[in-house]
């Protein structure tokens, strides 16, 4: 890399950062997901906006090619990763055996019917304009049943610690159904990007040297793998675990191990041509699960949850900004009515499920909305999508502006349920005996 290149990225990634933090301080202030305001300071510098009053440093800055555009994709990518990993961990703390009934029926009703509802959409509906370079039409049914099924436990979580919600029987079933929606739903979008990946001109993996290529097969191939991946991960960290109870000593925990746990899970899931963002969500699960942290296990985590939020993830979501190009690749008529459909498909089955495991119908109301919020994981289902070009420029802007707008009506809709005595913000009481366990609350 040459030094003008060096001063290019540096630049870039200065601007992408600084935008991030500002804008996302900003929807904080006014209690709303910083996370939206992070991918509002990337759009600010993209095509939207920045590529029309200066293209020409809008280029500059931000090349399509090149080392600078290698750089800032390498970033983007450990972005991603780490924010999968921390997705996991925030499975912590979670589950609770009282809200069993509850939360069984509602993942399992809130998250098949809209997911068979995606699936049956992308079959009577003309979907082949949505389509990415990669052409392969059961990838994108898959993405889009995810795209109106999934839920988002980081942002969800954020919007109910800002309302003072975190520690209430409602907040501890929202978090267990969503938990249960991103592990499965995140082995289904593995496997949409494993079919593309095993493929075509880019083909890489142990599924291209086994000669598997046909639809069929690809299918059957990347929900074993998928599937075993998590078995084996979950296996060596019960060895960890019994081996070095309570976390090891401070060396085992430190920050490199986990990043290289991170690096190792992802890099691995590349080769069998499972999606490497599913690796380091595995990683983040398996770190969550068991007793209790270590002291030097909870600040190795620390550490990794300071850098990740403070550098990778906000300019992982400005990029996701910079890639929204609002004004050649989106399609309003098609954007409003597939936010619609993904809302009333997905607030509908909630509702049944909550009705069915006899939640009043208000509680049950406010549920459907809040496991509205696709957050994080809806935007990290575009950006996987996208670049497996699974989907092209105005379907990721949908899945994007979907994730965005669901996340702003949960918080809009909570809040207002908050003011109107509708919902409660008292904490749970808890058995004596068990109450130190589940005190935790999710970050």
């Amino acid at each position: 890399m040459s030094q003008g290149d060096l001063c290019r990225a540096l630049a870039a990634l200065l601007l992408l950062l600084l935008a991030a933090h500002l804008v996302g301080r900003l929807f904080a202030k006014f209690r709303q997901p910083p996370v939206i305001g992070e991918i509002l300071g990337g759009l600010l510098l993209g095509p939207t906006l920045l590529g029309q009053l200066a293209p020409q440093a809008e280029q500059w800055l931000f090349p399509r090619q090149g080392p600078v555009a290698t750089c800032l994709e390498l970033v983007y990518q450990l972005g991603m990763l780490l924010l999968m990993f921390l997705a996991g961990l925030e499975m912590r703390t979670v589950f609770s055996r009282r809200d069993g009934r509850a939360v069984g029926l509602i993942a399992v009703v809130g998250m098949a019917v809209p997911f068979a509802f995606g699936l049956l959409l992308a079959k009577v509906v003309d979907l082949s304009g949505q389509l990415g370079p990669a052409r392969n039409t059961t990838a994108l049914t898959l993405i889009i049943a995810c795209g109106i099924a999934i839920t988002s436990i980081p942002v969800i979580s954020r919007i109910m610690m800002d309302l003072g919600l975190i520690n209430t029987p409602f907040a501890r079933v929202i978090l267990s159904v969503a938990a249960l929606e991103d592990i499965a739903l995140n082995v289904v979008i593995s496997i949409a990007v494993g079919m593309v990946s095993s493929t075509g001109p880019r083909a890489f993996g142990l599924a291209p040297e086994l000669g598997i290529t046909s639809t069929g097969a690809s299918a059957a191939y990347h929900s074993v793998a998928s599937v075993a991946f998590l078995g084996v991960v979950a296996l060596i960290g019960l060895l960890v675990r019994r081996l070095a109870p309570g976390g090891g000593p401070g060396p085992v925990n430190g920050l490199a191990v986990r990043v290289a746990a991170v690096l190792a899970a992802a890099a691995l899931c590349s080769y069998l041509g499972v999606a490497p963002m599913y690796g380091a969500f595995v990683v983040g699960l398996m770190s969550s699960v068991g007793g209790r942290t270590a002291p030097a296990a909870a600040e190795a985590l620390h550490s990794v949850r300071g850098f990740a939020t403070g550098f990778f993830i906000p300019i992982y979501f400005a990029v996701v900004g910079l890639r929204l190009d609002l004004v050649r690749a989106f399609n309003p008529g098609f954007t409003l009515a597939f936010i619609a459909v993904a809302c009333a498909v997905k607030a509908v089955s909630v509702y049944l499920g909550a009705r069915l495991a006899q939640r009043p119908a208000a509680d049950s109301r406010h549920l459907a909305v809040a496991l509205n919020a696709r957050g994080g994981p809806g935007i990290v289902l575009a950006t996987v999508a996208l670049d497996a070009q699974i989907v092209n420029s105005a379907m990721f802007t949908t899945l994007v502006l979907t994730a965005v707008i669901t996340s702003l009506l949960a918080g809009w809709w909570l809040e207002r349920a908050i003011a109107r005595g509708q919902l409660t913000t008292a904490p749970a009481p808890l058995p004596p005996a068990r109450q130190p366990q589940e005190q935790g609350v999710p970050t």
